[in-house]
């Protein structure tokens, strides 16, 4: 007669899968600032729940804490604080002043952020992950894809310009970000930068000033972060497809 170990989550997943929790909460309340038309918490709490999803990853690899259970809570973690959060605050703020095609547009942006979430958990046991393998994302990450869609409300914070509330420039620009999320496009992720050791050190100091920067003007921080990623884009793709070239001319 063997033992056999109760179903159940280990002590050492508890911590990530607390933040990832927190991520949760943190991102869904961006919508409940929405309602108060407190657009700056709505903004600071979904960069809250960006920070704490890169987080908990890297909290799970350290205690061995990853499961099954903490990757199906993260999606759906990222779902309501990447997905609906943003879509809803967007339709709050503008969206809802659209004849005929805002609510429609704020579930298409949802549903593209679950459909690219739910493409990301039917691959995570594949082998054969070209994009992955590269050290690449396919798509847009919900992170990102938050950031990006909520561009618009970052100028109209920071710089109080009107012309980004208008739902002719917020609602296509949504169906951009959406469609970008569940493409195939080659995105950079971290594993794509190498850096020499010749540039390590400005390197550092670039990251320093950013945090400065974020310290002292959030807002135009992230806006620098944000519109820094959306230019990156076609680069990504430019870069992937070199190194797809090298492979093949090894092989």
């Amino acid at each position: 007669m063997t033992d056999s170990k109760p179903p159940g989550l280990s002590l050492r997943a508890l911590a990530p899968n607390t933040v990832t929790a927190m991520a949760l909460c943190m991102g869904l309340s961006g919508f409940w600032f929405a309602l108060q038309e407190r657009w700056e918490s709505a903004l600071a709490a979904v960069a809250i729940a960006a920070f704490l999803d890169g987080l908990d990853g890297r909290i799970a690899r350290m205690v061995k804490g990853q499961s099954r259970f903490g990757a199906e809570l993260d999606s759906l973690a990222d779902v309501i604080s990447f997905g609906v959060t943003p879509a809803l605050i967007s339709f709050v703020w503008t969206l809802q002043y659209m004849p005929r095609f805002g609510w429609t547009i704020a579930l298409f942006f949802v549903l593209c952020q679950a459909l690219r979430l739910a493409r990301f958990n039917a691959r995570i046991d594949t082998e054969e992950q070209p994009h992955k393998s590269a050290g690449f994302n396919t798509g847009v990450p919900a992170p990102a894809g938050a950031g990006m869609a909520l561009l618009p409300l970052l100028l109209w914070v920071e710089f109080d310009m009107d012309i980004a509330r208008n739902y002719i420039w917020v609602g296509p620009w949504l169906l951009v970000v959406a469609l970008l999320m569940v493409s195939n496009v080659a995105t950079f992720s971290w594993a794509s930068f190498k850096i020499r050791p010749a540039y390590r050190f400005p390197a550092l100091a670039i990251v320093g000033l950013f945090i400065t920067g974020l310290i002292a003007e959030p807002w135009a921080a992230l806006i620098v972060l944000t519109v820094g990623y959306t230019l990156l884009l076609p680069f990504s793709v430019f870069s992937y497809a070199r190194i797809k070239q090298r492979q093949r001319k090894a092989s």
